[in-house]
């Protein structure tokens, strides 16, 4: 897709990957609708693009929010291009989540995109060419313990856009997946960034994240899992499961050590 003087609604913008996702969009000449709970973390950018970057407070949890940002996307004449990515994790251990944890990461990681894609999907075909690109995880195609429900609602995100894709295959909407593998980004939790150390987990940049979602953007590559060997054990969990299971069984007691559960028993 041209990027130019397109326009592009980008949810969860003023996270680490949306801040720099909005500012290669305006860069490339897009016309960026940004959505977020609030507009901090994105005055700078409304400040440098004022003529390429508006934004609309919405809570995406809520029916009225994604109404609110489907209202917005009509006022701004339609969209061509819809970046899913907003998201929220919980690292813990299953049974050490309450309601409230499983339930916002089920609802904004896969309902909220699930539900706003439908909302948005006359104003793209509206459009001569259109793309909607969702941003999943690593943690999408290998389950990863700590991350049993973020995991499960990946898993259901990706599984979503390959459903879509064959559903709109007879369109000129096309769906992509980007699966960044671990990232910088303030989502994470302390014990998250210390655990990745310990393990040995390379971490991206989120400008490098963005740049990447760019690119598919551009070729428009179906899927694209993002780092290595990331790559390589996505195909190999695909091929044989009990491999990963095994090497996972290594890592539990060094996930284990650094849940909240286990960080807070460990306190004097």
């Amino acid at each position: 897709m041209e990027l130019q003087s397109c326009r592009v609604l980008v949810t969860g913008a003023s996270g680490g990957i949306g801040q720099a996702l909005v500012e290669q969009l305006c860069l490339a000449g897009a016309q960026v609708l940004a959505v977020s709970r609030d507009a901090a973390g994105l005055s700078a950018a409304i400040a440098r693009f004022p003529g390429a970057l508006r934004h609309v407070a919405a809570d995406l949890a809520s029916p009225a929010g994604a109404d609110a940002v489907a209202a917005a996307a009509r006022a701004c004449g339609g969209v061509e291009c819809v970046i899913h990515g907003a998201g929220v994790n919980c690292f813990d251990l299953l049974e050490q989540q309450d309601d409230a944890a499983v339930s916002a990461q089920v609802v904004l990681n896969l309902v909220a995109p699930v539900q706003l894609t439908r909302r948005l999907l006359p104003l793209l075909r509206a459009q001569p060419r259109a793309l909607i690109l969702f941003v999943g995880s690593t943690f999408g195609a290998i389950g990863y313990p700590g991350f049993s429900v973020y995991s499960a609602s990946k898993f259901g995100l990706r599984g979503f856009a390959e459903a879509l894709r064959r559903e709109l295959a007879d369109s000129a909407i096309g769906v992509l997946y980007v699966a960044p593998r671990a990232t910088r980004t303030a989502m994470n939790a302390a014990a998250v960034d210390a655990m990745n150390v310990a393990l040995g987990v390379a971490m991206d940049p989120p400008q490098e994240v963005a740049a990447a979602i760019v690119a598919a953007l551009r070729d428009e590559r179906p899927e694209r899992h993002l780092g290595w060997p990331e790559r390589f054990f996505v195909g190999l969990n695909r091929l044989l499961p009990r491999l990963v299971d095994r090497a996972l069984r290594r890592q539990l007691s060094t996930v284990k050590h650094f849940t909240r559960s286990n960080l807070e028993e460990s306190r004097p």
